[in-house]
């Protein structure tokens, strides 16, 4: 597995134990992912035992799309925690993304039924705050 997708697949499995709760679609969501990535399923649940740190992001494509999936994987059990939050402003903060704009994501979630953002909504956010 490459190291770049460890450390992607290990900040997501980070952000679903924010909580201290893990729950089957959680673990369902990042298997999912990891399919994608061509990751078989035994070496996703080692990384569940041992996550990898977090690697760097080059491209704001990249960054973008790694905050995406943390607030997919944020949403996926229905539930969104305050140590989810603050997990979610610290990764982006990592990332070079501003507190305000999770915080807009944040808001923006709540005029939807499953608080799934539009990736052309999320867009429009990023170019408010980086343009």
């Amino acid at each position: 597995m490459e190291k770049n997708s460890k450390s992607l697949l290990s900040d997501l499995i980070k952000m679903v134990m924010a909580d201290g709760k893990i729950n089957s679609s959680e673990v369902e969501f990042i298997k999912k992912i990891a399919r994608r990535m061509d990751i078989p399923n035994k070496e996703v649940m080692s990384l569940f035992e041992n996550p990898q740190p977090s690697g760097p992001l080059f491209s704001e494509v990249e960054r973008i799309t790694h905050f995406y999936k943390l607030i997919l994987v944020m949403n996926v059990d229905n539930e969104t925690h305050e140590k989810e939050i603050l997990a979610l402003k610290n990764f982006g903060l990592r990332m070079g993304i501003r507190p305000i704009v999770a915080d807009q994501i944040l808001k923006k979630m709540d005029h939807y039924a499953d608080k799934m953002v539009p990736a052309e909504e999320l867009l429009k956010i990023f170019k408010i705050y980086y343009n």
